[in-house]
């Protein structure tokens, strides 16, 4: 048997997953309606919507199976994910990689896998719908087009859970969404004993921009803030946008010295855009306050949310008493 490796961009793939919100939730009619289509126009005994987290794959839905989920190392789907197009083993007992496999030898008996990858932005592959029988069995090209179709609508359905963790104004996480990530990132640096810091930002003077020169123009502001942000925090950092003009940021692995570069960049990175864009009429600048995780005195979000709250006013009077 051979196991199945890991995506390059794990990391960022298991961020977006998890900033789905949708592993161990209950099951829903509209992948549930998928998987029953699935079945019934392959004549197939098993379907699954099937997404791969760290070290198990996760059936949100399932037709043909008693169980929720099964082991990663043993799964079809985690080597499904690697690919573009459908992954498919006509006859499992013919193929090296899967003729031993438990999932083959015992219940339910795999003999036919194909699988689809559900891709989300960035071509983030988090998991499959698939189609498992008992016997071996080919698919038709009109098949593959079919099978196709049907991972574009899970998709679809995907892209529904997904927007209700982005902001529509800036495109980046909400609160809902930077809380998944946030948990879990900060999960990793507890386990792995790596450090992270919390940012929590407030734009200033963000009620005279809305009045002078309109909403429309305070909008324009936050849009780009939170792509100044994106573009000063690294790929594996986790930047949201809790509403109004509150922005968040959670770097991880990263010591006290990066963190303080990160601020000196971002400073530094506004204050050109500042100069670049003078005919605006108004300057961004923010207040923020910076938390260093401590797992013994945040046991939630919402502690640094609320310790990273309180240092930003303090810095926001500070200013106003100068």
């Amino acid at each position: 048997m051979k196991a199945p490796e890991y995506p390059k961009n794990e990391d960022i793939r298991l961020a977006a997953l998890r900033s789905l919100d949708i592993l161990d939730t209950e099951p829903e009619e509209r992948f549930d309606r998928l998987t029953r289509i699935a079945k019934r126009l392959f004549k197939v005994p098993i379907a699954l919507v099937s997404f791969v987290d760290i070290n198990r794959q996760w059936f949100k839905s399932c037709q043909g199976l008693e169980v929720k989920e099964m082991p990663r190392d043993i799964s079809f789907c985690g080597h499904a994910i690697l690919g573009d197009d459908i992954f498919i083993i006509s006859d499992t007992l013919l193929d090296d990689r899967f003729y031993d496999n438990p999932l083959v030898i015992n219940e339910p008996r795999i003999r036919f896998y194909a699988g689809i990858p559900l891709v989300i932005s960035n071509e983030i592959r988090v998991g499959t719908l698939c189609l498992i029988d008992r016997e071996p069995r080919i698919l038709s090209e009109e098949d593959k087009e079919l099978l196709r179709d049907l991972g574009q609508m899970a998709v679809q359905d995907l892209t529904l859970v997904q927007l209700a963790t982005i902001d529509e104004l800036t495109q980046i996480s909400n609160r809902r969404g930077f809380s998944a990530l946030a948990l879990y990132a900060l999960s990793l640096c507890k386990r792995m004993n790596k450090p992270a810091s919390l940012f929590f930002f407030d734009l200033d003077f963000f009620k005279e921009i809305n009045d002078r020169f309109g909403h429309a123009e305070g909008d324009i502001a936050l849009i780009n803030f939170s792509k100044i942000l994106k573009d000063v925090f690294r790929e594996s950092d986790v930047v949201g946008r809790l509403g109004g003009d509150e922005f968040v940021a959670l770097l991880t692995n990263a010591n006290q010295a990066e963190t303080s570069l990160i601020l000196h960049r971002l400073k530094k990175v506004l204050e050109d855009f500042n100069t670049q864009n003078k005919s605006r009429g108004y300057e961004i600048t923010y207040s923020v306050g910076v938390v260093a995780f401590d797992s013994n005195r945040h046991q939630s979000i919402n502690d640094l949310l609320a310790e990273g709250d309180r240092l930003m006013y303090e810095q926001k009077r500070n200013k106003r008493i100068k």
